[in-house]
C-alpha cells in the first residue's frame, strides 16, 4: 500500500530525507520514530505530492507520487502537526465544507459528519466555531477530517498531540480500529509507548537516514539481546547456588529473586523451574522482564554510526 525506494529530497545544500526505503502493507500500521529534524515530515509530505523527491521514487495506494498526483491526493487522508483549522466555522461545516471538496454527495456527507463527531465525542459542540476549541478538541477534529473520504492511507503526525489522557485513549482507540484489511497507516510520534501500543513495524530515522527498522519484538531481540526473565520466591536464597540450566545465564538476584537471560525460553523455563523446586524453594511467579520501545530507540540510535541499518524484518 505504501512503497518507498531510496526516497531522498535536498534542500540546497542540506540533504533532509536520504535514500529511505519503506514497505507497508495493507492492514499495517508503521510507527515512524525520530528526533525533531530527522526527517519524518519532510517524507510525509513527499508521501502526499507536497513535496517533490529529489531522488528515488513512492508509491501510495499504487499510485506514484509525482507522476499520479491527484489521485495520491485523493487516496489519503493526512493529519499535519500545524491542522489548518478555519477558526470562525462551525465545526459541523468545516467538515461538510471538506466533504464538498473530496466531492460527496450530500446524504454521505451528512452520514460520516454525524458518525465521526459522535466518534470523537464532538457532537453536541458541532454548532460551536473551531476557534473556541480546546487543543484536543482540535485535534480531534482535524482527524474527523483526514477520515472523511474513507482514505486507503492514512499519514498521521503526532496524532495525540496536547490531548488528555481521556482523548489520548479515545483516538488510539479509534487508530487501531482503523486498521483492515484494505487500509495501511503511518504514525509519527515522539510518544514511544503510544507507537508500541499501535505498530506493527517500527522504523526509526535520523539525520535523514532510516537506521533501524522492523517490528517492536525483532528489534527488542536484535538490539536488546535475548529476552530477559525474573523468578520470585516465597523464602530466602541464602547464599545457596542453583541448579542452572545450560541455556540459562544469571544476570542479577536479590534475597528472594532471580533474573536470567535465555534464548530458548520453551526449554530453558520449565527446566530451571523444576530445578528450583527440586532443591525445595517455593516459586511465586515466573515472569519476562518488561522491555520498552524506549530502551530500543537509545540502543538504535547509540549503535547507528558503528553498524549502519539495522534491518530486524
Amino acid at each position: 500500500m505504501i512503497e518507498t525506494h531510496n526516497l531522498s529530497k535536498r534542500f540546497d545544500d542540506f540533504l533532509a530525507v536520504d535514500t529511505v526505503s519503506l514497505h507497508v502493507k495493507a492492514g499495517e500500521v508503521l510507527a515512524l520514530l525520530g528526533p525533531n529534524g530527522a526527517g519524518k515530515t519532510t517524507t510525509i509530505r513527499m508521501l502526499t505530492s507536497i513535496l517533490r523527491p529529489t531522488q528515488g521514487w513512492a508509491r501510495v495506494a499504487g499510485y506514484d507520487v509525482v507522476r499520479q498526483a491527484a489521485q495520491v491526493r485523493a487516496a489519503v487522508g493526512v493529519l499535519t502537526e500545524q491542522h489548518g483549522l478555519y477558526m470562525r466555522m462551525p465545526a459541523d461545516e468545516y467538515l461538510d465544507f471538506f466533504g464538498q471538496i473530496y466531492g460527496l454527495e450530500s446524504r454521505i456527507r451528512h452520514e460520516r459528519i454525524q458518525k465521526l463527531l459522535a466518534e470523537f465525542s464532538l457532537l453536541q459542540d458541532r454548532k460551536r466555531r473551531v476557534g473556541e476549541y480546546s487543543k484536543g478538541m482540535r485535534q480531534k477534529l482535524a482527524l474527523a477530517r483526514a477520515l472523511l473520504h474513507e482514505p486507503l492511507v492514512l499519514l498521521l503526525d503526532e496524532p495525540t498531540s496536547a490531548m488528555d489522557p481521556e482523548s489520548a485513549r479515545l483516538v488510539r482507540d479509534a487508530i487501531r480500529s482503523l486498521r483492515s484489511a484494505e487500509r495501511s497507516i503511518i504514525i509519527c510520534t515522539h510518544n514511544l509507548a503510544e507507537a508500541e501500543e499501535l505498530a506493527d513495524q517500527i522504523a526509526i530515522i535520523r539525520r535523514g537516514r532510516i537506521i533501524a527498522r522492523g517490528s517492536p519484538a525483532r528489534l527488542k531481540l536484535s538490539l536488546l539481546g535475548p529476552a530477559e526473565y525474573e523468578v520470585r520466591l516465597g523464602a530466602a536464597l541464602d547464599g545457596h547456588s542453583l541448579a542452572v540450566p545450560p541455556e540459562v545465564t544469571l544476570t542479577s538476584h536479590g534475597s528472594n529473586w532471580v533474573r536470567y537471560r535465555t534464548s530458548a525460553p520453551e526449554q530453558a523455563n520449565p527446566a530451571f523451574l523444576r530445578g528450583l523446586l527440586n532443591q525445595g524453594f517455593p516459586v511465586i511467579s515466573l515472569q519476562e522482564v518488561p522491555r520498552s520501545l524506549e530502551q530500543v530507540y537509545m540502543q538504535a540510535i547509540s549503535v547507528q554510526d558503528s553498524q549502519g541499518v539495522l534491518d530486524a524484518g
